[in-house]
């Protein structure tokens, strides 16, 4: 079977299952893991599909994928993230850390910090700060997202108004071509604002898959942030206007040792 008829074959199962294997479709068409591998990476880089850990699913431009494809999406690529943002967080200073996997990617550059406050909607980045004595914690209330950890809502916003944080580092579910921090949870978005609003300097951390998405809610645009870490290069109109926007952006590499 030619790859270009393998590729529109994997196109239909993925629309009738939702997901796909690996194993399951060198299985199906008795090929190599291999091939799948590069037909998958091949349907991803035309943005047919979203490739997930052992496999790839149907990309949304109104649900998020699920937690533990997220989790496992691009490891490499956000710990490279979060060693460059660990690098510029300073000791003795207070940090927000959103909902995301990426942030938590953060929170585990940050073990090893000392004297800083981490406050954050996130259960997850909590938990991974446990680890850390010298760092103090505080979880901001709110409706519990059971799927990731998260909280969020009307009472997170306004837990979050009674501070005033040195740094805001947070994430988001897509980025649009023109700079936009898109996410796919109404509330999630509007916690997002609040943390913008009450930090004195905000970081964003997205790696290169945020590009190929689409997601519904605005959070706002890159060109309120004051630095901005991913794992591959921007488009030159983008970096252009980074430029305009006194963005800085800095684009981490998987090999770059801790």
């Amino acid at each position: 079977m030619a790859q270009a008829e393998r590729l529109h074959d994997i196109q239909i199962i993925a629309r009738r299952d939702g997901r796909v294997t690996v194993e399951g479709l060198a299985k199906h068409f008795d090929v190599t893991l291999q091939t799948i591998r590069r037909d998958l990476a091949e349907l991803a880089e035309q943005g047919k599909l979203q490739r997930v850990h052992g496999g790839a699913i149907l990309p949304s431009t109104v649900a998020n994928i699920g937690y533990t494809d997220r989790r496992d999406l691009n490891e490499d690529g956000k710990a490279a993230i979060a060693r460059a943002v660990a690098r510029d967080i300073p000791n003795g200073c207070s940090v927000f850390l959103n909902i995301g996997t990426t942030t938590e990617a953060v929170a585990r550059a940050l073990l090893g910090h000392r004297d800083i406050m981490v406050l954050t909607n996130n259960l997850n980045v909590a938990n991974i700060l446990v680890e850390n004595p010298h760092c103090e914690i505080i979880v901001v209330g709110g409706l519990l997202r059971r799927a990731d950890g998260g909280l969020v809502g009307s009472v997170t916003t306004q837990a979050i108004q009674q501070f005033k944080f040195d740094l805001a580092v947070i994430s988001c579910s897509a980025l649009d071509e023109d700079g936009d921090m898109l996410d796919f949870d109404i509330q999630e978005v509007g916690v997002s604002q609040a943390i913008l609003k009450q930090a004195r300097r905000s970081l964003l951390v997205a790696d290169h898959s945020k590009f190929r998405r689409r997601a519904p809610a605005r959070i706002g645009s890159l060109a309120q942030m004051d630095s901005f870490y991913t794992d591959a290069p921007l488009s030159a109109a983008l970096d252009h206007a980074c430029k305009g926007w006194g963005t800085s952006v800095t684009v981490a590499s998987a090999t770059t040792p801790p």
